[in-house]
C-alpha cells in the first residue's frame, strides 16, 4: 500500500472516526453535563467524518481498499460503543435496551454475511433505506449523548433521543431483512456446489 492511500484526506477521515470512539468513552468518565456535551462534539464530528470519506473518496478518486475496509469498521465501532455507554449510564434503559440490542445484533449479523460474501466476491450495494437507517441511528445518538444536558436548551431531549433509537431500530430490522433476503441465494448456491 503506498504511502499517498495510506495518508489520502478519506483515510485519514476513516481514522479519526476511530480515534473519536475511546475519547467519547472518555469524556463519560468526567462528571457533569460539559461532559455530555464534549461526548456530544467528538461525536458529531465522527458522524460528520462518515459522510465526508465516501464523498470525497469518489469525488477525488481515492477509493481504496483501505477506506472500504475500515469505513464500516469505523462506522460499527462509534454505533456499538456509543450504544454500550448510553445503556451504562443508564441513558438508555428499560425496554429501550430492547431497540439498543436489535441494533447490535443487526450490525453483527450483517457483518458476518459481508464476510461470507466478501469471499465469494460478492458485494450488496447500500440501498437509499440503509442511509436513512444510518442517518436516524446517528440523530437518536447524539441526542442521547447530551441527554439531559440538553433540556436547557430543547425540553426532552432524551425521550427525542429514545424516539429515534426506536424508528432506528424498526429500520435496522428491516434493512437487516433486506441483506440477508439478498444475500440468502448466495448462501443456497455455496451449500449446493
Amino acid at each position: 500500500m503506498s504511502r499517498q492511500t495510506l495518508f489520502a484526506l478519506p483515510n485519514v477521515l476513516t481514522y479519526l472516526r476511530i480515534l473519536a470512539v475511546p475519547a467519547v468513552v472518555i469524556a463519560f468518565y468526567f462528571p457533569g453535563h460539559t461532559a455530555r456535551w464534549v461526548a456530544f462534539f467528538i461525536f458529531a464530528f465522527a458522524a460528520i467524518t462518515d459522510f465526508f470519506d465516501g464523498y470525497l473518496a469518489r469525488a477525488w478518486k481515492q477509493q481504496s481498499s483501505l477506506g472500504k475496509m475500515l469505513d464500516p469498521i469505523a462506522d460499527k465501532l462509534l454505533v456499538s460503543v456509543c450504544l454500550l455507554i448510553l445503556t451504562w449510564k443508564g441513558t438508555i434503559g428499560s425496554v429501550s435496551v430492547i431497540a439498543a440490542l436489535i441494533i447490535l445484533c443487526r450490525e453483527i449479523l450483517v457483518s458476518g454475511l459481508r464476510e461470507f460474501l466478501a469471499a465469494l466476491q460478492v458485494s450488496v450495494p447500500v440501498t437509499k433505506l440503509a442511509k436513512w437507517k444510518t442517518t436516524t441511528q446517528l440523530l437518536a445518538l447524539g441526542f442521547l449523548l447530551v441527554g439531559p444536558a440538553g433540556n436547557i436548551i430543547l425540553p426532552k431531549t432524551t425521550e427525542i433521543g429514545i424516539t429515534l433509537l426506536w424508528i432506528s431500530a424498526i429500520l435496522t430490522i428491516y434493512t437487516g431483512y433486506d441483506y440477508f433476503k439478498a444475500s440468502i441465494g448466495h448462501l443456497v448456491n455455496e451449500e449446493q456446489t
